[in-house]
C-alpha cells in the first residue's frame, strides 16, 4: 500500500485544525477582547482597549473580579454569579448520571440485538432529532402542567384528587434536559459495546461467575470510553444550557446560561456577560484537558 505524500497528510490533519481555529478560537478571542472592555455609556462593546499615542493597554478587570465578589471587602464566592456556576455544574451532573443510567440499558440492548433490527432501534433513538428543539420543550409543558396530559391522566385513575405540581420545578427541568441529551449518551455508549467481544461473557459464565460480577469486571470496563464520551457529551451543553431551565425550570433555577443573556440583552452589559461567558469555557475545558493529558497513552504523545 502506498503511503499518503506528506502534504496530503498535512492538509487532511489541517482542515480540522482550522476548523477549530475560525469557529472556535477566533469567536473566542472575541469573546476575551470583549470581556475586558470598559462599555462606559457607549451601547457598542467594541470600544479600543489600546491606545496607540500613549501606548496605555486599558483593561477593565472588574468585569471579572465582579464574578467572584460583589464589591470591595466583600467575602469571596459570595454573589450570584458563583451561585449560578454551582447549580448549572450540579443540573448537568444530575442529568448526566440519569442519562448515563437510563441509556446505557438501551445500548446494551441494541448492541445485543440481532443485527438485521439495530437499524431500526438506532433509528427510534435519533427520531427526535427530526422535530423542533424548542417543539419537544414545549411538548413537556403540556404534559407536566397542572392541567396537563400526566396530571388528568392520574386524577382519571384515582392516584390523585388534584393536580400535582410538577411544571417549573426542579423535577420537570431535569426531566426535559434528561429527555432532550439522553441520545448523545445512548449513541456513543452504543459505539463503543456493539464492537466488545461478547464471547468474554460467556467464558466468565463457564469459569462460574455470576451475571451482574461479569457486567462489572468485564463489560463496564470494556465501555470506559463510551460512558466517558457520552458523559462528556451531555454534561457539557447541560452546564450552559438556556432554553430548557427558561421553560421548564422554576425562578429558583437560575442557572448561568440566563444569567448571561440577562447581563447582555438586559443590562447591555457586554463585556461583564462575555466575561462570564469565558469563566464558564474555562471551567469546562481546562478539566477536560487535564483528564486528557494524564489519561492518554504516552506512545499517543510522541
Amino acid at each position: 500500500m502506498a503511503s499518503v505524500p506528506i502534504p496530503g497528510k498535512r492538509f487532511v490533519i489541517g482542515v480540522p485544525y482550522g476548523w477549530l481555529i475560525l469557529f472556535f478560537f477566533l469567536p473566542f478571542l472575541i469573546l476575551l477582547y470583549i470581556s475586558f472592555v470598559d462599555m462606559g455609556g457607549d451601547i457598542s462593546p467594541f470600544k479600543p482597549i489600546w491606545d496607540p499615542v500613549s501606548g496605555i493597554l486599558s483593561l477593565k478587570y472588574e468585569n471579572y473580579l465582579a464574578i467572584f465578589r460583589t464589591e470591595e471587602g466583600a467575602p469571596l464566592f459570595r454573589t450570584l454569579y458563583i451561585d449560578a456556576y454551582l447549580r448549572s455544574i450540579w443540573y448537568a451532573l444530575c442529568t448526566a448520571v440519569l442519562c448515563l443510567a437510563i441509556g446505557y440499558p438501551f445500548a446494551y440492548f441494541i448492541a445485543r440485538s440481532p443485527a438485521s433490527i439495530r437499524p431500526a432501534l438506532l433509528l427510534m433513538v435519533m427520531l427526535p432529532f427530526w422535530t423542533s428543539f424548542l417543539l419537544r420543550v414545549y411538548a413537556w409543558k403540556g404534559i407536566l402542567a397542572d392541567q396537563g396530559v400526566l396530571n388528568r391522566l392520574l386524577m382519571a385513575v384515582g392516584l390523585t384528587s388534584e393536580p400535582i405540581p410538577m411544571l417549573y420545578t426542579n423535577v420537570s427541568m431535569l426531566i426535559g434536559m434528561t429527555y432532550v441529551y439522553l441520545p448523545f449518551m445512548i449513541l456513543p455508549l452504543y459505539a463503543n459495546l456493539v464492537k466488545m467481544d461478547f464471547r468474554l461473557l460467556e467464558a466468565a459464565y463457564d469459569l462460574g461467575t455470576s451475571p451482574f460480577k461479569a457486567f462489572w469486571l468485564i463489560t463496564v470496563p470494556l465501555s470506559k470510553a463510551g460512558i466517558i464520551a457520552g458523559f462528556m457529551l451531555v454534561f457539557i451543553p447541560c452546564v450552559g444550557e438556556f432554553v430548557i431551565p427558561s421553560l421548564l425550570g422554576g425562578p429558583e433555577n437560575l442557572m448561568i446560561g440566563r444569567v448571561v443573556w440577562d447581563e447582555m440583552f438586559t443590562a447591555n452589559d457586554w463585556p461583564r456577560a462575555t466575561a462570564l461567558a469565558v469563566v464558564m469555557i474555562a471551567l469546562i475545558v481546562i478539566p477536560l484537558a487535564l483528564y486528557y493529558h494524564y489519561s492518554s497513552d504516552p506512545a499517543d504523545k510522541r
